[in-house]
């Protein structure tokens, strides 16, 4: 499976990378490709070198004023012009989404595939990683929208918030076992 994985290229704690690292690594034994913005700094980092480390294969998608940061010694690396069309080619090359800690980019990528999912453009599986609760505050901001009638569909339809990295694996692997590759984005 080809997976996209939203997340900061900042540099965090051990609280925030330690779990990346384990999801990193369930990847690459997993034998999957990781799909990501193709730094090598920071969280980028660890998850490239945690998936690439334990097998997996790594397809970046970077944009040209920050190619200077791209990995080197990615199996694909392509840069885009804009960031509008890095999240596109970071969408088109995936059969699947995770969101892991991140700033506003971060957030701007998470809410776009849910609005691509919330109009019917797109049904493959996204998955928030809830490390540390990080996200407690947007999944009940999400519920809220859900509650009050702001999202025509059920949010467990759009997304599915996992607390530990096995978790996210774990439903992606039994989403695909279910789904046919139409509905996971694969042509």
């Amino acid at each position: 499976m080809r997976i996209c994985v939203f997340l900061s290229a900042a540099d965090l704690d051990e609280r925030y990378t330690r779990p990346a690292r384990e999801f990193a690594e369930l990847l690459g034994k997993g034998g999957h490709t990781l799909v990501w913005g193709g730094s090598d700094s920071g969280l980028m980092k660890v998850v490239a070198d945690g998936v690439q480390e334990t097998g997996g294969r790594l397809c970046g998608v970077s944009v040209d004023f920050l190619a200077a940061k791209a990995r080197e010694g990615a199996d694909e690396m392509v840069i885009a012009t804009s960031l509008a069309e890095r999240k596109r080619l970071l969408l088109e090359k995936s059969d699947a989404v995770v969101v892991l800690v991140g700033g506003a980019g971060t957030l701007d990528e998470a809410t776009e595939i849910l609005e691509l999912k919330k109009h019917g453009h797109t049904e493959k599986p996204v998955v928030l990683l809830n490390t540390a609760g990080f996200y407690d505050g947007l999944k009940t901001q999400f519920r809220r929208m859900e509650d009050e009638g702001f999202l025509p569909r059920p949010l467990a339809d759009l997304v599915f918030f996992a607390e530990e990295p096995a978790g996210v694996l774990a439903h992606l692997e039994a989403v695909a076992t279910v789904a046919p590759a139409e509905a996971r984005g694969v042509a």
